[in-house]
């Protein structure tokens, strides 16, 4: 998303709030229940040129984030409930997950001890490749390639693309002119533009997935916690939607055999890479219920509602985005407010023209762009 469209969302955001409205239509909108998606957290300064700061949210944000979903009166579960809380009686209390996609690093060591000192359940779902440090970043080391560039010239897709790159607004644009170029591309075909663009700034990216990424020890380890839970997120990180029917069962079914042998417990929770309408849809929900996940989460902006009971392989999730660490948008985004708005808006507009009107680049890089 770019700034111009975060700065329209985040006055959104605000005029329902400040306006009183979300808290006023809440009771109508608010669902039964939120599934909190993130990335990183760190307490890491932002750069000026820093595309991917969205998947980043700070400890402090997230530990606000905590207490206020308590005071707003969420019962915090784990994803093991869900489903059964779905399917049984209607309850007083919305309960919300707290789930983290990729298995970084800095997860262990900044969020993990904020949810174990509130008791909170929460749930890590990891790409089978990146533990072994066999992962690749794509879109970090994109943004490490343009960072280090004065000028991008690239062919995309068979189109050349090029773009000037001195400048902090200037490396934003080529970001995400390259970027959204590369999320229609097939994957395999996608990543070796992206090590093009890595070679040509002569940078050495190999070592950065064992940098970042939790190595099986440090899961083993993590998932001594009880709160804990391991989902798999494929082997490959791959937007499984691209890939053949055999192919996409071979990603899901492989990376849970392999969670399973390493932690030696069984994995019942599934996450899509990326997440959006365009990496997962109803083909992708029916492997996962082929397969057995109890559950299987998308990066598809909303909260939980009683009616995913009958699709619990296609739950929607609340990003906590780096863009937006302030208390009163999780507030206003808690009531249901935007997405009741949002769903209105696509079903009058069609999905492209709402975005238009929204000011969106895209709604799952409004949420995050990779899941």
């Amino acid at each position: 998303m770019g700034r111009t469209a975060t700065r329209l969302m985040k006055a959104g955001l605000s005029a329902l709030h400040y306006s009183g409205a979300s808290g006023l239509l809440a009771p109508l909108t608010r669902g039964d229940g939120v599934v909190f998606m993130m990335h990183r957290v760190s307490p890491q300064p932002t750069e000026a040129f820093e595309p991917n700061r969205i998947l980043r949210v700070t400890p402090d944000f997230l530990e606000r984030v905590i207490r206020q979903t308590i005071a707003r009166g969420f019962e915090c579960i784990s994803l093991d409930e869900v489903p059964a809380r779905l399917a049984g009686p209607a309850r007083a209390r919305p309960f919300a997950c707290f789930t983290f996609d990729d298995g970084y690093r800095d997860n262990r060591e900044h969020a993990f001890p904020i949810l174990a000192r509130y008791g909170v359940p929460y749930t890590l779902y990891v790409p089978t490749d990146y533990p072994d440090g066999r992962g690749v970043l794509w879109w970090l080391e994109l943004e490490a390639a343009i960072r280090a560039a004065d000028a991008v010239d690239v062919e995309v897709g068979g189109v050349p693309v090029r773009l000037p790159a001195r400048s902090a607004p200037e490396k934003e644009r080529a970001y995400d002119a390259i970027y959204w170029r590369l999320r229609d591309l097939p994957e395999v075909e996608a990543r070796a533009v992206v090590a093009r663009l890595v070679a040509a700034a002569r940078l050495d990216t190999s070592g950065l997935c064992r940098e970042l990424v939790m190595s099986w020890d440090e899961i083993r380890e993590a998932a001594k916690d009880p709160l804990l839970t391991i989902g798999a997120h494929t082997c490959r990180h791959f937007a499984l939607s691209r890939l053949d029917a055999e192919e996409a069962r071979r990603e899901m079914a492989a990376s849970r055999a392999r969670i399973e042998a390493e932690i030696g417990r069984p994995c019942r929770h599934f996450s899509f890479p990326y997440g959006c309408e365009r990496a997962a849809g109803p083909r992708e929900f029916a492997l996962a219920r082929e397969l057995g996940f109890a559950t299987a989460v998308t990066t598809r902006k909303g909260l939980v509602t009683r009616g995913h009971a009958a699709t619990p392989t296609a739950i929607p999730r609340l990003s906590l985005n780096g863009d937006f660490q302030s208390q009163r948008y999780v507030d206003v985004m808690l009531s249901g407010v935007p997405f009741a708005m949002w769903n209105a808006a696509r079903r009058v507009l069609g999905p492209a023209a709402a975005r238009r009107r929204a000011g969106l680049v895209s709604p799952d890089r409004a949420a995050t762009s990779n899941g």
